[in-house]
């Protein structure tokens, strides 16, 4: 059994205002002195600012336990300022430094943080400025393209100003045999959990509410997440990521997700178990967000993620995005129970925005598979999406029982629809679509398997729309269209084979 070092012994008040970081460190410097160990926070209020890991060091959060981020302008301290990186061009100034958080360990091993306490991040800023990349095309979603000077200046801050501030509640680097198990986080900051380059970890029974992303995984390796609760209004809930912030592009892979539920409630009040309903618009002006996602930093590429088991609900729906040069291949989603979703059920999605090192190429999607999925109350304007591009596309998807209800109630649309490649990936990027149900286009080997498409008010809109789609397969398509709409719409489709037999 490994020692038990109470912070309270090294000076820890625990009332909320006397800063305890100084004690916290110094337990965690004797337990790295005695070979390892476990620092212990019983109950109590522990203002805080930086943490940092070391390996063989578990951090215990008791029942009644909180950890409070300290907040700069008020309590007379700082936040460990972010390191330098020279592989910051690509990625955003959250996604590009460690060390400028409440928690983070770097290049660590063997350690956990485990609960049953809190971690409030009440004093930790949810901004920071975007790439340094001069390109910039695709930097902000195109739903913000009403917003004002003013307005993108406050999402885009500068990065002098981020100096002392704490934006990310746990950050971890390079780091190996990690378990994150049994606490709750509140207001997390930029990201309530990052974790770069890091492999085997575990994430296991964590509840968070917070402002900006839940848990953001980037280029990391053989990774369970497990029986989370998340709510992220304004940002994504469980993201998995693969960015150039270490100056490689390393793939994420091997990553099992189960049994967790995403949601966009208002901020705090999954926690408090109220569930509010106010807030109706993210910062980028589509609706509430929440979601898994994979994107949209993708140079480095995915491959062998199952996600499964999962409920989604007042968010956006399931993305897979490759924009910026990775492979994204060999991905099995299913059983997934999703309500009111606030733009796309599924959004899969090859873009050439190219957010990486010159002569970057768009890379492919493959081998993509979901199977038992619902969706219901979905937003009329986007169906599925699946859109590759002309010299890309996507290949071998397969849609197996997946049943979708759409709030349905518009009409026709005769606009031709954008392509947009290098445009930021949202499913609102291509505006209300001409199929209620799915839209397909630039795609090779598509299953169609047990497919029930249905609207809650009449729509004037075909069910599904391929478009430059080759080699379909259509086995019981299953549709709810409004008198003299086609159900299916086929543009340059090449060997569709449906229920009824070939289709030229």
């Amino acid at each position: 059994m490994s020692p038990l070092f109470d912070i309270r012994r090294f000076g820890a008040v625990g009332d909320g205002q006397a800063l305890d970081s100084p004690a916290i460190n110094r337990a965690i410097a004797a337990a790295v002195a005695a070979g390892g160990g476990t620092v212990w926070l019983p109950a109590g209020r522990y203002l805080s600012f930086s943490i940092r890991l070391y390996s063989r060091v578990a951090l215990h959060l008791d029942a009644g336990a909180v950890l409070l981020a300290a907040d700069p302008a008020r309590h007379g301290g700082t936040y460990d300022l972010p390191e330098a990186n020279p592989h910051d061009l690509y990625q955003d100034f959250g996604h590009s430094h460690w060390q400028n958080s409440l928690i983070w360990g770097d290049g660590v091993t063997d350690i956990a943080i485990t609960g049953p306490g809190l971690i409030d991040g009440a004093g930790l800023t949810a901004k920071g400025p975007g790439a340094k990349w001069a390109k910039r095309k695709g930097y902000f979603p195109e739903s913000m393209a009403g917003m004002s000077a003013a307005e993108l200046a406050a999402e885009d801050p500068d990065e002098a100003l981020m100096r002392g501030l704490g934006n990310k509640a746990i950050a971890l680097k390079n780091c190996r045999n990690i378990s994150l198990r049994d606490f709750s986080i509140l207001k997390g900051g930029h990201f309530a959990i990052l974790a770069t380059g890091t492999d085997n970890l575990t994430i296991d029974n964590l509840r968070i509410d917070t402002d900006r992303d839940g848990i953001d995984l980037d280029g990391v390796r053989h990774v369970r997440v497990s029986n989370c609760q998340i709510n992220t209004p304004n940002d994504d809930a469980l993201v998995l990521k693969s960015s150039g912030a270490l100056g490689v592009a390393r793939a994420t892979e091997h990553v099992a997700i189960s049994n967790c539920h995403v949601s966009g409630f208002d901020l705090g009040t999954m926690l408090d178990g109220t569930y509010g309903r106010t807030q109706q618009v993210s910062p980028d002006r589509d609706r509430v967000t929440g979601r898994i996602k994979l994107g949209t930093e993708s140079h480095g590429g995915f491959r062998n993620i199952v996600i499964s088991n999962c409920t989604v609900e007042r968010s956006r729906g399931l993305a897979l995005e490759t924009v910026d040069g990775g492979v994204l291949e060999d991905v099995s989603i299913s059983n997934i129970t999703m309500r009111e979703v606030t733009t796309a059920a599924l959004f899969l999605r090859i873009g050439a925005r190219l957010r990486a090192p010159a002569g970057t190429m768009p890379g492919p999607m493959r081998r993509i598979r979901f199977a038992h999925i619902t969706a219901y109350d979905v937003d009329p304007r986007y169906a599925s999406i699946i859109a590759g591009l002309p010299e890309q596309p996507i290949e071998d998807v397969t849609l197996q029982d997946i049943r979708i209800t759409y709030a349905g109630g518009l009409g026709a649309v005769t606009d031709p629809v954008p392509e947009k490649p290098d445009a930021y990936p949202e499913p609102s990027m291509f505006g209300t679509l001409p199929a209620y149900g799915l839209y397909v286009r630039h795609a090779r080997g598509l299953h169609l398997r047990d497919i029930h498409l249905s609207t809650l008010a009449p729509d004037g809109r075909p069910a599904v729309w391929l478009e430059d789609v080759a080699g379909v397969r259509i086995d019981n398509l299953q549709t709810r269209n409004a008198a003299n709409t086609p159900r299916l719409v086929c543009r340059e489709v090449r060997g569709l084979m449906d229920d009824k037999g070939e289709t030229p």
